[in-house]
């Protein structure tokens, strides 16, 4: 007898006729029909060359079956003949047909597997599962294709509306924010839980994660194994999430883990539901050298969240200080001054004292806080209160780039998150 709590093994029991049963109503419920031609025969009433039906196939996910094996149905042909539409119509030209077609296959292979077990996972605690097995075929599945439909149609349409808004539509570079949030210790907090308890953790994490992503306007671009990994076209916005994502993982009353973040602003490129690029690189990098609960940002990122002066320039930029600095001491000077009323030039001297005040990129500044924009609404204040604090960190050398401009971004103490619709 199974002790009390625990679900008995209904699998040992089933009668396979019974089985097979089950499998000819799903069989007919998700393909209409019973296999009845071959490969070679849908090919042919496809009117379809039989070499590029069975690439188009095998890039779909699906193994190579024999010219004489009946694995297929009328569904089939009416697949193939809306692929071979799409070709002539040139939606799927030639140098996309096999990355497009393999990710389709990727991206339904997955959730497939994802439905099957949730389901399989159902029938086996019913008393009989195999009749629960036919009625979660028969009855759920129809529902979860149309709400599939219904959800891909509002991507879409988000997504036209996001191209149409920042005037990119056809192009497959666009500039934006990348970020990438790490959890810390990842590795030896998994090996203390048991295998239930590290799902339940990821998810939790990639639950409240999204929600927040979500909340600020951003967009998840993908799950890495304890990573997530977004993009925001308005740096602002990737700067409020991973600053959020980080003062909740450093309260020790917020469940959600501890985590470290890196954002690089920059041209991306756009392919297949994916960003790449240099700027996805950098996001990256900064993320691997970021210390537990801080966020580092590249120079692109710093200079788009820093407001600018009336001029134009950055007053804090090392360059402009080293100048400012520079002009102050030749008022002060009084040598200087006699120099510039008798007509004469700089002395070497003076130009050698004046190069040993140049601000190195490589040595830390104190943290900065930054006045906002006094009619900027995302701003969350008057003109007065600061939004961001950046705090320069000396250059760093990581994979593929050398000496990298980075600065630790912060929010001002007491200053809350910037809202947002």
């Amino acid at each position: 007898m199974a002790d009390e709590g625990t679900p008995e093994a209904s699998s040992a029991e089933v009668d396979p006729e019974e089985l097979t049963h089950a499998l000819g109503v799903a069989e007919a419920a998700l393909l209409g029909a019973p296999p009845t031609l071959t490969r070679v025969e849908v090919a042919e009433r496809a009117g379809v060359p039989l070499e590029l039906a069975s690439e188009l196939w095998h890039l779909l996910g699906f193994a190579h079956v024999g010219d004489d094996t009946v694995a297929f149905n009328q569904g089939d042909v009416d697949a193939l003949d809306l692929t071979w539409d799409l070709l002539q119509m040139g939606v799927i030209g030639a140098d996309s047909q096999a990355a497009l077609v393999r990710t389709w296959g990727r991206s339904f292979a997955r959730l497939a597997e994802w439905q099957t077990n949730l389901l399989a996972g159902i029938a086996a605690e019913a008393d009989e599962p195999v009749a629960q097995l036919e009625n979660l075929v028969v009855e759920v599945l129809p529902r979860v294709e149309r709400l599939q439909s219904y959800i891909w149609r509002r991507h879409l349409m988000s997504a036209t509306s996001r191209l149409v808004s920042v005037g990119v539509a056809g192009s497959p570079g666009v500039t934006m924010a990348v970020c990438f949030v790490d959890i810390v210790g990842y590795t030896t907090r998994s090996k203390n839980l048991t295998e239930p308890e590290l799902v339940d953790w990821i998810e939790g994490f990639e639950q409240e994660a999204t929600g927040v992503v979500v909340d600020h306007g951003a967009r998840v671009i993908k799950m890495i194994g304890d990573e997530i990994m977004f993009v925001a076209d308005d740096p602002a916005a990737a700067a409020e999430v991973a600053l959020v994502l980080t003062e909740r993982g450093s309260d020790e009353d917020d469940p959600f883990p501890s985590v470290r973040a890196g954002i690089a602003h920059g041209e991306v490129v756009n392919r297949l539901g994916d960003v790449f690029g240099p700027t996805v690189n950098i996001a990256a990098r900064l993320t691997s050298v970021a210390r537990p609960g801080t966020v580092l940002i590249d120079r692109p990122t710093y200079e788009a969240l820093r407001p600018s002066s009336a001029d134009g320039n950055d007053p804090f930029d090392p360059e402009v200080l080293a100048q400012n600095v520079a002009k102050v001491l030749d008022v002060l000077t009084p040598a200087k001054a006699e120099r510039a009323d008798e007509g004469d030039g700089v002395d070497p001297e003076q130009q050698e004292a004046r190069s040993d005040l140049e601000i190195s990129a490589d040595e830390p500044t104190q943290p900065l806080d930054v006045a906002g924009d006094g009619e900027d609404e995302t701003s969350g204040g008057d003109d007065e209160t600061p939004r961001y604090r950046f705090r320069r960190m000396r250059r760093v050398t990581v994979k593929g780039y050398a000496r990298l401009e980075t600065w630790a971004l912060r929010r001002p103490r007491g200053q809350p998150e910037l809202s947002h619709p």
